[in-house]
């Protein structure tokens, strides 16, 4: 696998060695011995989640207060652009985000450590988004922050058209701003 650094310096891109030829491809999507080498980390994984979106859907900021989750995402049909926002009270790059496009042909997986922010929109007509978890789901403790937040910035490439036309949850409509956020941090 080859590991790609980004503006976060704990989170990763992730590229798996493709082997390919007429009859299609194989790669191996996870192997704990080889993905802690390369991030110098050990977590387990206790969850496995796939979500299927439509074109213009956007999930996100998530984050969980308690029992806050890892996630290593890829995508296995379509699109996406995924995006992971440092809320770690402390870190030298609280607030700060890093995007990457997701898809199937890059095959590319992003590491998101605990206590980041995370979100993704469609991009593709509809993308199948697969992803584990170091820490199980707690919807009591599920937070999530307004996904054009001025204050953190994120550059979501889409026109101003297309974000007007976004599928957005009740949930993620009702998201808190980033300020109101680090209010809440105390």
């Amino acid at each position: 696998m080859n590991i790609i650094e980004t503006t976060l310096p704990e989170v990763l891109i992730i590229e798996p060695k493709v082997f390919g030829d007429a009859r299609g491809f194989f790669f191996e999507s996870f192997n704990q011995r080889d993905f802690d080498a390369a991030t110098g980390t050990h977590y387990s994984f206790v969850q496995d989640n796939h979500s299927r979106s439509r074109k213009g859907v956007l999930r996100g900021l998530h984050y969980q207060t308690q029992q806050p989750q890892g996630k290593l995402v890829r995508v296995a049909r379509g699109a996406v652009f995924d995006v992971a926002v440092d809320i770690r009270k402390g870190s030298s790059h609280f607030g700060q985000w890093f995007g990457a496009e997701l898809t199937e042909d890059n095959q590319r997986q992003l590491w998101i450590p605990p206590g980041f922010a995370h979100g993704f929109v469609v991009l593709s007509e509809s993308a199948d988004f697969l992803y584990k978890t170091t820490d199980y789901y707690a919807p009591q403790y599920e937070g999530s922050i307004a996904w054009n937040d001025e204050t953190i910035g994120i550059q979501w490439p889409m026109s101003d058209s297309e974000k007007s036309e976004l599928i957005i949850s009740e949930k993620d409509a009702k998201a808190i701003d980033f300020q109101t956020y680090v209010k809440n941090l105390g």
